[in-house]
């Protein structure tokens, strides 16, 4: 049973694909200058798979059979973008770009957290009783 209805999970999820955004995009500024660095970015590996398992409604008949959740690993993953070199040097990181990245995944990241403080603290508020 979920005690939060997945609603936790889910931010804890987001947040550690923002985390992984974050170091990525920082790895990247500071290898701006470094000959034949490739920039890499986080994706969402298998998004849609993962969505059809969640929507698949099956029955155990068995106490053996294998059960139809999820795994619990993470949703994202880093891969390199290798098909285009901005530099002379074989260095292809926009610092522009890895900027505006950096600055739209703080806000995101920061919203983030503001959703879980406000469920942390309506729990707070129930555990209080109301007050």
């Amino acid at each position: 049973m979920d005690l939060f209805g997945g609603t936790i999970s889910n931010l804890e999820s987001s947040l550690d694909y923002a985390s992984a955004r974050n170091r990525t995009i920082s790895n990247n500024i500071a290898n701006a200058d470094t000959p034949g660095y490739k920039s890499q970015d986080v994706v969402f590996k298998d998004v849609l798979s993962d969505e059809m398992n969640n929507q698949i409604q099956a029955k155990r008949t068995h106490p053996r059979h294998i059960p139809f959740s999820s795994s619990k690993g993470p949703n994202h993953q880093v891969v390199t973008n290798k098909n285009t070199m901005y530099q002379h040097n074989g260095n292809n990181v926009d610092i522009d770009k890895e900027m505006t990245e950096l600055a739209k995944n703080q806000i995101y990241y920061n919203g983030l957290i503001d959703r879980i403080n406000g469920k942390f603290g309506s729990l707070q508020t129930v555990i209080r009783g109301g007050n």
